[in-house]
């Protein structure tokens, strides 16, 4: 008699594709990163920078504005947006949470996908690190290089965050590049130039009107028409760049995910470019001012997608 064999079940296979719940998560934190990006410029617009004139605290003895606080609605604004800190904090957390839960491949209290999760800590860090530089702004009078610093270090969060998001929805093999060498290099410089144009702003801005405080504005003490033309040098090459590489990525046949992203990048310049010659001509009014910065962020955002849809994992 002929004993049949057992066969042992093959094993479950091993689901790769993200929780959409994760995606959402990350996404809300890119959001979020950006939405405090303006909220932090309507404090300095409305002169509100030092509506809590202290750190940690709002007021010596307080951490909650006062009613005998001599800032007037400015004390509401500028706590409000340390609140907010609070929330970005909360949504920082979250991506920890959400990456160690639902990469694909965790087992048991191993996170799946160890170098996806070892980036999620980052915006974390990037918010502690925005804590401490906005207690330091505030302790210094709103010396507008720690405010200048305080904008970049959120465009460094915010690139993060978008790396994060992208990053999610691929592998953790080495990248490919879809192009060629010289594309990714012109890609690289652009970039790098895209930085120059975000720090020249911040030039721009200190020495402006807006200095964040109504009472006693701080400034740098540069000419503000001439680094407002420096700025705009900085950006008509930088938009040549981005034509070159909509033109680049179209000419050496690459697929369709990176000539979406890049013709992203030149809506957004584009649109840049508009508002900042607007409120130049029209006097820096704040509704116009606060819009530029939603598109610096915006434009960071696509940058970081336009360099990731070079390669794939």
């Amino acid at each position: 008699m002929t004993i049949p064999s057992v066969t042992a079940p093959a094993p479950a296979p091993v689901d790769a594709s993200p929780n959409p719940w994760l995606r959402r998560i990350l996404l809300a934190n890119v959001v979020l990163e950006v939405g405090i990006v303006v909220t932090g410029g309507l404090v300095r617009l409305t002169g509100s920078g030092l509506g809590c004139p202290t750190w940690p605290e709002c007021v010596p003895g307080s951490f909650t504005p006062v009613a005998h606080q001599p800032q007037g609605i400015h004390k509401y604004i500028e706590y409000g947006n340390r609140t907010l800190t609070g929330v970005v904090g909360i949504a920082a957390l979250l991506v920890i949470v959400a990456v160690w839960l639902w990469a694909p491949g965790r087992r048991g209290w191993r996170p799946g996908r160890p170098a996806l999760f070892r980036l999620a800590f980052l915006p974390m860090l990037g918010v502690v690190a925005q804590a401490v530089l906005g207690g330091i702004t505030v302790l210094t009078g709103l010396n507008p290089a720690t405010v200048a610093a305080h904008f970049l270090l959120s465009m460094v969060i915010v690139a993060i965050s978008t790396l994060l998001l992208v990053r999610a929805g691929e592998g953790d093999a080495a990248p490919t590049p879809v192009v060629r060498r010289e594309v990714g290099l012109l890609a690289r410089v652009t970039v790098a130039l895209g930085a120059v144009v975000l720090a020249l702003g911040t030039v721009v801005t200190g020495s402006g009107p807006h200095s964040g405080d109504a009472a006693h504005p701080t400034r740098f003490g540069f000419d503000p028409r001439s680094v407002s033309w420096l700025h705009a040098d900085a950006v008509m090459l930088f938009t040549g760049l981005v034509v070159a590489m909509v033109v680049a990525v179209r000419l050496v046949d690459a697929p369709v995910r990176p000539r979406r992203a890049w013709a992203w990048v030149l809506v957004v310049t584009l649109a840049q470019g508009v508002v900042g010659y607007l409120q130049y001509f029209t006097g820096l009014p704040e509704a116009v001012v606060a819009l530029h910065m939603l598109g610096a962020s915006l434009l960071v955002v696509t940058l970081t997608r336009g360099l990731l849809s070079l390669r794939t994992r």
